[in-house]
């Protein structure tokens, strides 16, 4: 791409991966306020909040972790051979800048910040957080008409409430979505789910409103291709979300996250259905749910974000055009 060379990463020839300041992939970090932002169009965005985690928290401080190991991933897939950065402008965008102190203050935040992005005709690839950091990104990206939606994930966050009354937390986001028009159901695919329960309220919704969810015994059963197959048909040529909880992965490979369940994929299986998503209308992408606090040696933000460069290639072939 011509008059790219701003947005390239800094190469390990150039500054040795462990100095300088850790950005998204080692990207030029441009503010929603940069004259320069004009020019982006896929935005990687950090979203350090876990205000609505049930549980185990941490998330918030993922994004930052996911910056630091980030400085090892280069320039070109080694499976696709696609060079992100040579197809697409890209540039580390900043955080979000949440209220720690209120939950809805801080979604409404978080919405402000993406309506800014998606105005500008920016994709934007999210870090988590926790994952009701989905919901006012999704708010943002399908303001103007529904969209598909993959997700990976051990868990349906399609619940209702918790204790009477929380309505937004990390087990609820999707039931809002669907609620309010953002999500079309039926274009949107679940994979992996597995784990005990609290009941069926959650699969009960989906089957009335036309969700399909691939458990994990069946996505097991027929592989990778088979399911990914599946799962393009279902989202078809439509503009498409897509959103992937860390706890997709099976905890042996991925034990930094809040809410681990056995039975998972393996990390091969981790990024082959990322690429099983190629030809997606992909308008917009996160990975949530990296807990360092439960992994300080990185090793789960290391696979998210080798997971958040196969998203970006995805992304960037859209943008060419491919």
């Amino acid at each position: 791409m011509q008059g790219n060379e701003f947005f390239r990463p800094v190469s390990g020839f150039d500054l040795p991966r462990f100095a300088g300041i850790p950005t998204f992939m080692r990207l030029p970090h441009v503010g929603l306020d940069d004259p320069r932002l004009a020019e982006v169009q896929i935005g990687l965005i950090g979203a350090p909040w876990d205000g609505g985690t049930t549980n185990r928290p941490g998330p918030r401080h993922g994004p930052r972790q996911l910056r630091d190991l980030s400085t090892m991933i280069r320039a070109q897939n080694g499976a696709t051979w696609v060079a992100p950065f040579d197809l697409a402008r890209c540039a580390d965008l900043g955080d979000v800048a949440p209220n720690p102190g209120d939950l809805m203050d801080s979604l409404a935040r978080m919405e402000a910040f993406y309506d800014r992005v998606v105005a500008a005709g920016i994709l934007p690839l999210t870090g988590g957080g926790d994952h009701l950091c989905s919901l006012p990104i999704l708010r943002a990206v399908a303001k103007k008409r529904p969209v598909g939606m993959v997700q990976f994930d051990s868990h349906t966050d399609l619940n209702d409430v918790y204790f009477g009354t929380s309505r937004y937390n990390h087990g609820t986001p999707f039931r809002r979505a669907v609620e309010e028009g953002l999500i079309d159901p039926a274009r949107y695919v679940l994979i992996g789910i597995r784990g005990t329960a609290y009941g069926r309220e959650d699969w009960d919704f989906a089957a009335a409103n036309g969700i399909r969810i691939i458990p994990v015994g069946e996505f097991h059963r027929r592989g990778v291709e088979d399911v990914m197959a599946e799962a393009r048909e279902i989202v078809g040529e439509g503009p498409t979300y897509l959103t992937y909880d860390i706890d997709f992965v099976d905890p042996t490979f991925a034990p930094g996250t809040g809410t681990p369940e056995v039975g998972g994929p393996n990390s091969w299986q981790a990024l082959e259905v990322v690429r099983g998503l190629r030809g997606v209308d992909l308008v917009g992408a996160d990975l949530v749910e990296v807990s360092p606090p439960f992994d300080p040696s990185g090793g789960t933000a290391w696979l998210g974000i080798s997971i958040m460069f196969e998203i970006l290639c995805l992304m960037a072939e859209r943008v060419a055009g491919r």
